[in-house]
């Protein structure tokens, strides 16, 4: 995993989260699409679309309350 990074989201009182933005590399990304959200043993990943249709995948560990991003970003058509 990468360093840790600041992101945004909504925690709902029925456990979904909603992640709405994070930084990375100093730049703020709004996160325009959702895709799969799973879980593992490190925690929860979120597979979202940001502008210029890059594609993140993010790991919430909640243990450690820390976020981090998982493998290299994505270019392309690909739909989050």
């Amino acid at each position: 995993m990468t360093e840790p990074i600041e992101v945004e989201a909504r925690f709902g009182e029925d456990g979904h989260i909603m992640v709405l933005s994070f930084t990375w590399r100093g730049r703020k990304r709004p996160v325009l699409d959702h895709g799969r959200q799973w879980g593992s043993e490190d925690g929860f990943h979120f597979l979202l679309m940001t502008t210029g249709d890059q594609i993140y995948e993010l790991v919430y560990t909640p243990l450690s309350s820390l976020w981090h991003i998982a493998g290299n970003p994505t270019n392309g058509p690909r739909k989050a």
